[in-house]
């Protein structure tokens, strides 16, 4: 079979958004597989499962050859990225033919531990790719792994589009005033340019892989830092927001009634909080300029 551009390993959510672009873009060739093999977007897929600690590995020698291979599913600890890395390498290479590219998406999560901003890099409540993270994270001692057999890691933040609707998580993220008042910055990152981050790095050429893709691990939000309290009073209409008989007034959510008290007891003047009261604040600006885009859907 002739090389494909890409390989998308475990078609999920992200998939979703990556599927349609290429194959709209009709200059990308790519395959993807599924545990079971159901189609997606439309797109047939190949049943595949991946088992680190399994001794046959033959599943990986049957996928089909390409030059850039994402994970879509996280790898934990020592071993599983090796073991798929040097099983696809050791069953794929040609003579003659163009280094692996391997990407794992990941999660800005390795930033947190238990909820503080890591400190000590000078940047005050700034927090970039090059900031220390947890080391002893689970999923970032895989990308660690994969970072040194040449890999490289899109860390991912919130992620959000199609069904996935911030405004859902509300319920789920601050029941109580209690939460509310312990909500800070929250950041995010769209279905459709996690899939356009994905496409660069495919299209990249050699130079840029080598200075930019090879090794390297990315954070990936849209350029904002969003402000909790002001995502809850900016929500305060319940979803639908019809009243419920005539003459009855809508009531804003419990969680905007909150904020309004917070922001008095806390002497909050207005919204959003400061980077400084938010506390954590990615800056994700070298990825863009770095592979010269620009996010299509900021601003949730």
């Amino acid at each position: 079979m002739e090389e494909l551009d890409l390989l998308i390993l475990g078609a999920g959510w992200s998939a979703t958004f990556l599927i349609p672009l290429l194959l709209k873009s009709h200059s990308i060739t790519f395959a993807a597989t599924t545990t079971t093999g159901h189609p997606v977007s439309g797109h047939p897929t190949i049943p595949f499962r991946f088992d680190p600690t399994s001794p046959d590995q033959s599943g990986i020698s049957s996928l089909p050859r390409a030059r850039t291979v994402l994970v879509t599913f996280p790898l934990n600890g020592i071993g599983p990225s090796r073991v798929l890395v040097e099983n696809y390498r050791a069953t794929h290479s040609a003579r003659g033919k163009t280094e692996f590219r391997f990407v794992q998406l990941g999660s800005t999560g390795i930033w947190q531990k238990g909820g503080p901003t890591f400190q000590g890099d000078g940047n005050g409540p700034w927090v970039t790719r090059h900031s220390p993270y947890d080391e002893g994270n689970s999923r970032a001692i895989a990308e660690d792994e994969l970072r040194r057999l040449g890999g490289c890691v899109l860390e991912l933040s919130g992620l959000w589009g199609g069904q996935r609707d911030p405004k859902t998580w509300v319920g789920r993220v601050a029941k109580t005033k209690e939460d509310v008042k312990g909500k800070k910055s929250l950041h995010l990152i769209h279905g459709m340019d996690v899939a356009r981050a994905v496409i660069a790095i495919v299209k990249a050429d050699e130079k840029l892989w080598e200075k930019a893709g090879k090794g390297q691990r990315w954070m990936l939000t849209d350029g904002f830092v969003y402000d909790w309290w002001a995502l809850f009073a900016g929500w305060a209409e319940p979803a639908g927001g019809e009243s419920g008989s005539e003459g009855d007034e809508v009531q804003p959510t419990d969680q905007a009634k909150w904020v309004a008290e917070l922001m008095v007891e806390e002497d909050v003047r207005g919204l959003p909080r400061s980077m400084e009261a938010l506390g954590r604040c990615y800056d994700s600006r070298e990825f863009w300029s770095t592979f010269g885009l620009v996010p299509l859907k900021a601003r949730v």
